[in-house]
């Protein structure tokens, strides 16, 4: 624990060698939840490992890809991981990159606050009453959903599995804040946007939908690099940045945050192809701006300002183009100094 909050983990995928015992010492440390990301194949899968060998830790995707799917499957899957967990599933749902979506999954991409609105809509009527027969069509602008003749053999473990949205920019913290349970905060935040857009545009949402600040949780996932080597941090730190650095899509964030020159040339390097141009034109001021690093108190204490702003925090390694080797031992690290 740090500053009072809770802290969750991030779950990669690992042979059960290693998945099993991982899980289990964060349950025993005392760690609220732990969340797997959809890097290519669904989260749901690594999660439901979890499950099996876990009996208190919640259990989220984080995230899920919400265009990539029906949210008729997306739907059954938290059903089925609440089933396999005894009620631990938390449903995180992001749009991820236009780029990543349309290209790599071949998937429609859209508007995407409007796209996941519906997404979230579709899914969260299929949880609540899949089991009655009485949706018949769930009619929407991507896709149409003819539950005529689908019934789920028994009603969800709970009618309501929470709903976690990302966010990048504001105007999606403010959707979380008018439809979601939980916001997840991507890690590229720095403290200036967290603390300038992305708690105002929560905020906004909230207000809209006549919400207090209570009903949402607010869960920062923060890129974290614990060494007393700061020049070895920043470079164990640098390829993932300029990796998550890549999307045309976040140009306009990282301009804002004063980085649109070097985002460019790491997005014109990767046009090419040339990985190692991305890292070299990555400096080193922009991987501190977004990334935690430092020895264990400084870590602490830049953690702990950003914690004032969550409900919850989850402590994660930036682990493109980092060994799994050099990976194991910054969660090492990241135990000792957040996990109870």
């Amino acid at each position: 624990m740090i500053a009072g909050k809770k802290v969750w983990a991030e779950l990669p995928v690992l042979p059960a060698r290693e998945l099993v015992p991982l899980v289990q010492g964060w349950e025993a440390a005392g760690v609220e939840g732990v969340w797997a990301p959809q890097i290519f194949g669904a989260p749901f899968t690594a999660l439901a490992a979890a499950a099996a060998v876990t009996s208190r830790i919640r259990l989220g995707t984080g995230i899920a890809l919400a265009f990539t799917r029906s949210p008729l499957e997306t739907a059954c899957s938290a059903i089925d991981l609440d089933y396999i967990s005894d009620g631990r599933a938390v449903l995180g749902l992001g749009s991820s990159a236009q780029s990543q979506i349309e290209g790599s999954f071949g998937a429609i991409y859209g508007k995407p606050l409007a796209h996941m609105r519906e997404v979230v809509e579709q899914v969260r009527a299929v949880i609540a009453k899949g089991h009655t027969g009485e949706l018949h069509k769930l009619e929407g602008d991507y896709a149409t959903l003819d539950l005529s003749h689908f019934r789920l053999v028994r009603p969800a473990l709970r009618p309501c599995i929470p709903v976690y949205l990302p966010a990048v920019f504001e105007k999606a913290c403010e959707q979380a804040g008018a439809i979601a349970d939980g916001l997840l905060g991507h890690p590229l935040w720095t403290a200036g946007w967290l603390r300038e857009k992305a708690m105002p545009g929560l905020k906004a949402g909230l207000d809209k939908a006549g919400r207090g600040r209570d009903t949402i949780d607010v869960n920062l996932m923060l890129f974290t690099v614990i060494n007393d080597d700061r020049a070895e941090a920043i470079a164990d730190a640098r390829a993932n940045i300029a990796y998550y650095t890549q999307s045309p899509q976040y140009l306009r964030y990282f301009t804002e945050i004063g980085f649109g020159d070097a985002a460019q040339a790491i997005q014109k390097a990767f046009a090419a192809q040339d990985y190692e141009a991305m890292a070299r034109a990555c400096p080193d001021e922009m991987v501190e701006a977004i990334t935690i690093v430092g020895s264990a108190d400084e870590v602490a204490n830049q953690v702990a300002e950003r914690a004032g702003f969550a409900d919850s925090i989850t402590p994660v390694v930036p682990q493109f183009g980092m060994t799994q080797d050099k990976a194991a031992q910054y969660r090492q690290r990241i135990a000792e100094l957040f996990y109870v």
